[in-house]
């Protein structure tokens, strides 16, 4: 596996985040439910799954209603490393009361749920700053108007500090220019699954980059920019990109819950 700790100089469009990053692992999870059963599963995950996996060492970093399936529920769990991650699903599937009460409810509403990628932050700086979790809206406010976009890109072998490197020099400038604020970047991390019930999808190599935007408009005006950037970016920045990849980069639309404490 390649060494990302190799000395490249830090590009001045690398995203600024605070000092308290989130979660050094992190669980991408993406679920398939039952046509029409979406709300109810957003309604009982924020009331009754939130608090008691935080209680146990997880971090629930965001939930989301993914804009381009509406039967699709897209969440992402943090942990400070992995002995952590074993301790806390132990925690919450194996022994604790809310899951053991919801279990029955949840699954009822759910076709898939093993779409996961296990992550980590690309560099110590890439991670996700969030507010405190005390912080953390109730269930009855509103529902936020920003949205995130997550882009993953599959390579064929672990991400490079050259990739990283053409990502944050070339990459990152251009989609800030056209409106986008970079929120985090990420990448495969290489540990064994050590919660098989809950599987991941290993063998994989990929790097995720995750954008906010104040609106799903706000977004619409950013790839209208793109778009109208046709020398640098159409012709140049984006296959560029593509033919460092196995495929175009799966791009995800998500609108936050209430809850959700990654926001737009």
């Amino acid at each position: 596996m390649v060494n990302m700790a190799l000395p490249l100089s830090p590009p001045a469009d690398r995203p600024t985040l605070a000092d308290g990053l989130s979660s050094p692992v992190v669980d991408l999870r993406q679920y398939t439910l039952f046509p029409g059963t979406r709300d109810r599963f957003v309604e009982l995950f924020d009331t009754e799954f939130v608090e008691p996996q935080e209680a146990v060492g997880a971090r629930v970093i965001g939930q989301f209603r993914d804009l381009g399936d509406p039967n699709r529920f897209v969440w992402m769990r943090g942990f400070s490393d992995m002995p952590a991650r074993e301790r806390a699903l132990k925690a919450f599937y194996n022994e604790g009361p809310a899951w053991a009460a919801h279990a029955e409810t949840a699954r009822s509403m759910l076709i898939d749920s093993s779409d996961a990628l296990l992550l980590k932050p690309v560099r110590p700086d890439s991670g996700f700053a969030l507010d405190d979790a005390a912080r953390r809206p109730p269930i009855e406010a509103d529902l936020p108007n920003g949205i995130v976009i997550a882009a993953i890109h599959h390579l064929e072998r672990p991400v490079s500090a050259e990739f990283i490197h053409f990502y944050e020099t070339a990459v990152l400038p251009a989609v800030r220019q056209a409106g986008a604020r970079p929120i985090g970047m990420f990448e495969t991390k290489y540990s064994a699954n050590n919660f098989p019930r809950l599987p991941i999808r290993e063998g994989e190599n990929v790097f995720v980059a995750f954008t906010g935007f104040a609106s799903l408009a706000k977004h619409h005006e950013y790839l209208t920019a793109l778009g109208r950037n046709k020398k640098a970016w159409k012709e140049r920045l984006y296959p560029e990109l593509t033919s460092r990849l196995l495929m175009p980069p799966q791009v995800l639309r998500l609108a936050p819950t209430t809850r959700s404490q990654l926001r737009g």
